[in-house]
């Protein structure tokens, strides 16, 4: 007969309540995440295109109330509607995705407590890293009522000058101001074959 002392037990409880406060992360899903950015063309209106392509990871600590995030945008797959600008884009004289394929942001502090959450880190635009810091204007977690599973869902926005990431040129057409829109779902991260195998519950 096995006998388990009081010190024993607390430290398998201390042990237990610690692996279920233990942070954790959950994969960017591509096909329901959006990135946007809108500025105002010829100062007259504000004008919104998107990236088609977002990968990365929210890592969150529900305990703590708490976690981080590590999101990369593909710059050559910006969407405007016009095949003509969105290779402009991606010229030498705004993101120059020939040499800078990626926008990334990683972040440093992640606070969800209190009236204003926000979330802190790097973004690097064309190969320029300046901190910033996203307004996070909404964040749950909770059971994908389809696929039934865990996912987080964040909205979060910052507004930049983009001369501060070497893409000041045109400025009598675009405003330096540029504002950037998260919209993500990240999946509790599990096995490929477990996450492919899961069929919508319809």
């Amino acid at each position: 007969m096995i006998r388990l002392d009081h010190v024993t037990l607390a430290a398998l409880f201390a042990f237990s309540a610690a692996a279920q406060a233990a942070p954790e992360t959950y994969v960017i899903d591509n096909s329901h995440t959006s990135s946007q950015f809108s500025y105002r063309a010829l100062g007259l209106s504000n004008q919104t295109h998107r990236f088609e392509k977002i990968s990365g990871r929210v890592v969150f600590d529900s305990a703590a109330n708490t976690g981080s995030a590590d999101v990369m945008i593909d710059a050559t797959s910006v969407n405007t509607g016009n095949s003509l600008l969105d290779d402009h884009i991606q010229t030498q004289d705004f993101f120059d995705t020939a040499n800078h394929p990626a926008i990334t942001f990683r972040s440093t502090q992640m606070t969800l407590d209190g009236d204003e959450p926000s979330m802190s880190g790097n973004l690097t635009i064309k190969g320029v890293t300046r901190p910033v810091t996203l307004a996070i204007t909404h964040f749950q977690c909770m059971q994908d009522p389809v696929f039934k599973m865990d996912a987080c869902g964040a909205n979060a926005t910052v507004t930049i000058k983009r001369s501060d990431f070497n893409m000041g040129k045109h400025a009598f057409i675009v405003s330096n101001d540029i504002t950037l829109n998260l919209a993500i779902k990240a999946v509790k991260a599990q096995p490929a074959m477990q996450l492919a195998s899961r069929d919508p519950a319809w």
